[in-house]
C-alpha cells in the first residue's frame, strides 16, 4: 500500500508540476491578452448582467444568476480555507499575491470556458440543456479530435467522487468531530441525507439551494473577515506590504515558519489559486451551460465573476485574516491554521465561522460536483445513466464520511489534472472563435466595451 500511494505521489506530482501550472496560468494570460483585456475592463458590466439575469426567459434551464452560484458552489469551498491558509504556511505570505495573479489571468479562461459552453451546448433527450468541454471540443473541433472529449468527460465523472464528495465529506466530517465531539457515522447520515433532497431534483434543485446557500454563506464568512480585518486596521498596510515584498524576495524563517523561496510563494500560489476557483480545469462551464440565454458573451461575463469573487474576495479575507493574526509563522498548516487565526482574532466566534464556513462550503461543493459528474457521465452513456450515477453519488458520501482517504485523495488529485489538458487544448484551438465573439459584441454594444 505504502509503494502504491508512493507511485500516486509521484503521478500527481509531475500532472501538478510545473509544467502544468505554467500552461494553466500561460493559457490565462494568452486568453487575457488576446481579448485585449475585456474581462479586466467589464467587471462592473458583468455585476449588471448578472442582477439583470436573474428575470431572464431565455432558452436554457436555470438563471444566469443561479448557473453563476452553482459554479460558485462547487469552487468556494475548502480551498477558500485550507487551500489559503497551505499556500502561505509552504510559501509564505508571497503566495498570495500569485493566488490574485492567478485570478486576475483566470478570469479571462473562465469567460472562455462559458462562451464555449453556451454555443456549442446541446439538448439531451430528456429535454435539458447540456454543455461543458465535452460538447464544445465535439461541435467546435475536427472529428479527429472527438477523443479529447471522451477523455475529459471520462477523467471528469471519477474525478468528481473524489474532489467533489468524499474528500468534501471527509472534511466535513472531521471538522464536525474534532470542534462538536460528533461521531462520523451521524455527520455521514446527516449529509447524505441532505444531500439527496437537493441532487435528487437535478439542476433546478440543486440551482436553487445554490442561489440561496452560496450568497448568505460568502457574505456571512466575508463580513466575519472585514469585522477583523478592521479591528486590526492599522497593520493593514504592512499586511499587503509583507505579501508584495515576499512575493519577489525570500521568506525569512520566523516562528514555526521555516522560510521560503520565491519559487516556493509562486508554486504554491498558483497551485492553490487553481485549486480554489479551478479556471481551465473545465468544470464551471457545465453549469454555465444550463443558463438562460442566447448569448454566449453575457454568460462569459457572469462567468468570469466566480473567478473574481472566488480568489480576489475570498482567499483575500482569509489570506488577511491569517497574516493579521500572526498565526501564519505558528507553523500550523491547513484549515488548522485558518481556525488558529479566526480564533485568535475572534475569540468567541472565530472557531464558529471557520468551522461552519468548512461545513457549508464542502457541502455546496457536493451539490455542484453531483452535477458536473452526472453531466460528464451522461456524454459517455446517454441519459439512462443519469439516476444510477446519483445513487452511486449518494453511496460514496458516507464512505468518504468514515474512511481515510489518502489514496482516494491522490487518485482524485491526477483525474483532477488530466481534467485540465483536453480542456486547454480545446481552449487554444477555439481561441479564434472566443476572440471573433468578443470582437462582434464590442462591435454591437460600444457602451459595454
Amino acid at each position: 500500500m505504502e509503494k502504491l500511494e508512493s507511485i500516486l505521489n509521484e503521478i500527481s506530482s509531475f500532472v501538478w508540476g510545473p509544467v502544468m501550472l505554467v500552461l494553466l496560468l500561460g493559457i490565462g494570460v494568452y486568453l487575457t491578452l488576446g481579448l485585449r483585456l475585456f474581462t479586466w475592463r467589464n467587471v462592473c458590466s458583468a455585476i449588471k448582467l448578472l442582477w439583470r439575469g436573474k428575470s431572464s426567459d431565455k432558452q436554457g434551464d436555470i438563471t444566469p444568476f443561479q448557473a453563476l452560484m452553482t459554479a460558485l458552489s462547487a469552487t468556494i469551498g475548502t480551498g477558500n480555507i485550507a487551500g489559503v491558509a497551505t499556500a502561505i504556511a509552504l510559501g509564505g505570505p508571497g503566495a498570495i499575491f500569485w493566488m490574485w495573479v492567478t485570478a486576475l489571468f483566470g478570469m479571462a479562461t473562465k469567460y472562455a470556458e462559458a462562451v464555449l459552453a453556451v454555443k456549442y451546448r446541446e439538448i439531451d433527450a430528456n429535454g435539458r440543456f447540456v454543455g461543458g468541454p465535452m460538447y464544445y471540443i465535439k461541435n467546435g473541433l475536427h472529428a479527429r479530435w472527438r477523443w479529447l472529449a471522451s477523455a475529459f468527460a471520462f477523467f471528469g465523472a471519477l474525478a468528481a467522487f473524489g474532489i467533489g464528495n468524499m474528500v468534501q465529506a471527509n472534511s466535513v466530517a472531521e471538522a464536525v468531530d474534532s470542534f462538536f465531539n460528533i461521531s462520523d457515522v451521524y455527520t455521514a447520515i446527516a449529509l447524505t441525507l441532505l444531500s439527496a433532497v437537493v441532487i435528487l431534483g437535478g439542476i433546478q434543485r440543486i440551482a436553487e439551494v445554490a442561489a440561496k446557500l452560496v450568497p448568505i454563506m460568502a457574505i456571512s464568512y466575508i463580513v466575519a473577515a472585514l469585522y477583523i480585518i478592521g479591528s486590526e486596521y492599522q497593520a493593514v498596510p504592512q499586511a499587503f506590504s509583507l505579501i508584495f515584498s515576499s512575493a519577489f524576495t525570500e521568506t525569512a524563517a520566523v516562528g514555526g515558519f521555516s522560510g521560503a523561496a520565491v519559487w516556493a510563494a509562486i508554486r504554491f500560489g498558483v497551485a492553490r489559486g487553481i485549486f480554489s476557483n479551478e479556471a481551465g480545469l473545465g468544470s464551471a462551464p457545465i453549469a454555465h451551460a444550463a443558463a438562460k440565454t442566447n448569448n454566449p458573451i453575457e454568460q462569459g461575463m457572469v462567468a468570469m465573476l466566480g473567478t473574481f469573487i472566488d480568489t480576489i474576495l475570498v482567499c483575500t479575507m482569509t489570506a488577511l485574516v491569517i497574516i493579521l493574526s500572526g498565526a501564519w509563522s505558528s507553523g500550523v498548516n491547513g484549515a488548522a491554521l485558518s481556525s488558529l487565526a479566526f480564533t485568535n482574532t475572534l475569540p468567541s466566534l472565530g472557531g464558529y465561522v471557520v468551522v461552519f464556513g468548512l461545513v457549508i462550503f464542502a457541502f455546496t461543493t457536493i451539490l455542484g460536483w453531483s452535477y458536473y459528474g452526472e453531466r460528464c457521465a451522461e456524454y459517455l452513456w446517454g441519459t439512462k445513466v443519469i439516476w444510477p450515477y446519483r445513487f452511486l453519488w449518494l453511496c460514496a458520501i458516507p464512505i468518504g464520511a468514515m474512511s481515510k482517504l489518502t489514496l482516494v485523495w491522490l487518485v482524485a488529485d491526477i483525474l483532477n489534472g488530466l481534467m485540465a489538458i483536453p480542456n486547454l487544448i480545446a481552449l487554444t484551438l477555439l481561441s479564434p472563435v472566443i476572440f471573433k465573439l468578443t470582437l462582434d459584441f464590442v462591435r454591437s454594444n460600444k457602451s459595454t466595451a
